[in-house]
């Protein structure tokens, strides 16, 4: 049985990822913050990702022959809250890495698409490095060290650059639950000025790409990949199809919500190359994806 140890096992994509590899017959063990609990069938390893012995020590308890490193942060209000965040963002996967057992075929960290800068058009593996936020900075970063450090180890890593992930359990306080919750309750919903554009990819689909990844011996140590549908939606287009999916109507007031830094007016991904790579294709459009997470209660 192979076992897997997923960092962020607790959050959002490592719920789903955790799931996803029980159901295949994985041996799973998850880190979790101090107090959280881990999901059913996982090994809960409660650790601070910022105290680098304590990761050390539960990665090696966990003695993994895959590692995904899923966990994030995003809080930067205070000097504080920044250094939290790059230590998770960035420093914890060298931490990762280094003690890995030699026996240990892959790690598969799990980036954004906010390293990316902004690019007219779809953006592929070639796009610069230009964050345009301190979240998008520490993952940059992240990625980067630890990829170097998997080539040092001779341990095989890739790097997966998700464009807007969604789907059902999200942060209710991002775009599509808020919708869908708008949807439900029949409260008015403010949005960004017209024209912001995200490529919405679901979290089933991501999981398919952590797994694939994991399992392509011949993938170049180090290689990042593309995740998304390499369709752009606006803001108002996705609460359009909302309504159209959900059967209900939807209250907006445009120009409402201030929208977010890193927001454009273009950001789509290219997936080609995670096409060719891993052979991996994404399942659900956003009207299916929408769908499926109305239906499970998202």
């Amino acid at each position: 049985m192979t076992r897997a140890l997923v960092t962020g096992a607790g959050g959002f994509v490592g719920r789903h990822l955790c799931a996803r590899l029980l159901a295949d017959g994985w041996d799973v063990w998850g880190t979790v913050r101090p107090g959280s609990s881990a999901p059913p069938g996982v090994h809960p390893l409660g650790v601070d990702l910022t105290d680098p012995g304590a990761l050390v020590q539960a990665v090696r308890q966990a003695a993994p022959d895959v590692a995904f490193h899923l966990a994030a942060a995003r809080a930067k209000a205070d000097a504080a809250e920044r250094a939290a965040t790059a230590a998770v963002n960035t420093d914890s996967g060298l931490h990762l890495v280094e003690a890995l057992p030699a026996s240990c075929g892959a790690v598969v960290r799990l980036g954004s698409s906010t390293e990316y800068a902004e690019v007219d058009g779809p953006m592929d593996e070639t796009a610069p490095l230009h964050p345009r936020g301190f979240f998008g900075a520490t993952k940059a970063a992240g990625s980067l060290l630890l990829a170097a450090a998997a080539a040092e180890r001779g341990i095989r890593s890739g790097v997966l650059r998700a464009f807007q992930v969604y789907g059902p359990g999200d942060h209710p306080g991002r775009f599509v639950p808020t919708v869908l919750r708008a949807a439900r309750s029949g409260e008015e919903l403010p949005l960004t000025g017209p024209g912001q554009r995200r490529d919405w990819v679901h979290v089933d689909d991501v999981v398919a790409a952590c797994v694939l990844a994991a399992a392509a011996d011949d993938l170049p140590p180090g290689q990042v990949l593309n995740l998304g549908t390499g369709v752009q939606t606006a803001n108002e287009e996705l609460v359009a199809l909302a309504a159209e999916v959900t059967g209900r109507e939807l209250r907006t007031r445009v120009g409402a919500h201030p929208g977010r830094s890193w927001d454009a007016s273009s950001w789509v991904c290219d997936p080609s190359l995670a096409r060719e790579l891993i052979g991996w294709e994404p399942r659900l459009d956003l009207r299916a994806g929408l769908a499926a997470t109305w239906a499970a209660g998202g």
